[in-house]
């Protein structure tokens, strides 16, 4: 592991979303800050407040949390351990999925709703206006247009700042985009799977930021062999390789790796510094499975 002083997310470079916010490239993802199944509290409250605190100290100002983490508790951590929050913090949340125990997901995007939780959200983060708000997932039941328009009242209504998309098509993120514009895009998405490459090429070519969850595979990359050359020759984890490749495979990606442990974190940040040569990248790039 590299020395304190060098863990830093900021030698990843920036990005800017929606010409506005500017962010470090390496993003931290809350959700494993609950209880299990995505449910409740987690066991140590304080330590997961304490982790919250060291990612902004690392360097980290992007944050990706959602209603449906928890529910709601996820947020509420974050405004507990956070605010009030430094100047350059842009924290992204998302809304739609309904949750009825652990490990429970439904879906219940009508507009009404959309916007309901939207601003309970906005109360919990105890902010005036969400930077970025997701819709976390496609409602199949609902019109896909309604759907999107909500996200586009909460933005005029200032409720909002910015719409993103999350778990979507490329037809589904080129419609949207006729409705109102889009900030960012958050697909599963790593070294080891890269269904959603269309989406980021044309992310990347529409100025939009990819925010890939999942950037490692939660945990079970099937790339092992392939990443450990560049693991052994950076005297790195497989998981900093892998963390590295997203960064250098577009300008565009904002991975958003998450724990609950510190000693993961620092490890996860180190990876800001990692880079991969073009030989290395290359023979990632041969690894995918489309």
């Amino acid at each position: 592991m590299p020395s304190r002083a060098t863990i830093d997310a900021r030698l990843a470079g920036t990005l800017t979303i929606a010409k506005e916010m500017t962010v470090t490239r390496l993003g931290y993802g809350a959700m494993r800050l609950c209880g299990a199944g995505v449910w409740g509290w987690p066991s140590d409250v304080d330590a997961a407040k304490a982790i919250l605190r060291t990612a902004l100290e690392l360097g980290v100002n992007f944050i990706d949390t959602a209603e449906a983490y928890g529910p709601r508790v996820n947020e509420e951590l974050i405004a507990q351990a956070l605010f009030p929050y430094p100047a350059d913090l842009v924290i992204a949340t998302k809304g739609g999925p309904t949750r009825s125990g652990p490990g429970q997901w439904g879906r219940d995007c009508r507009p009404e709703r959309l916007k309901h939780l939207a601003e309970e959200s906005r109360k919990r983060l105890r902010v005036d206006a969400i930077a970025l708000y997701q819709l976390h997932a496609v409602d199949r039941s609902v019109p896909y247009e309604d759907q999107i328009g909500a996200l586009r009242d909460l933005r005029d209504a200032g409720t909002i700042r910015h719409v993103g998309l999350s778990n979507v098509s490329l037809e589904q993120l080129q419609a949207a985009e006729r409705i109102v514009p889009i900030a960012s895009v958050q697909n599963e998405y790593n070294v080891a799977n890269r269904f959603s490459e269309p989406i980021l090429r044309h992310c990347e070519a529409r100025g939009i930021a990819f925010i890939p969850y999942f950037p490692l595979d939660g945990g079970e990359l099937e790339t092992f062999a392939a990443l450990r050359p560049a693991a052994r020759a950076h005297e790195a984890t497989i998981w900093q390789v892998a963390l590295a490749w997203l960064l250098q495979h577009s300008p565009a990606t904002l991975p958003i790796p998450g724990t609950s442990q510190r000693k993961h974190l620092e490890e996860n940040i180190s990876a800001a510094g990692l880079k991969l040569s073009e030989s290395e990248v290359a023979a990632l790039e041969a690894t995918a499975s489309h």
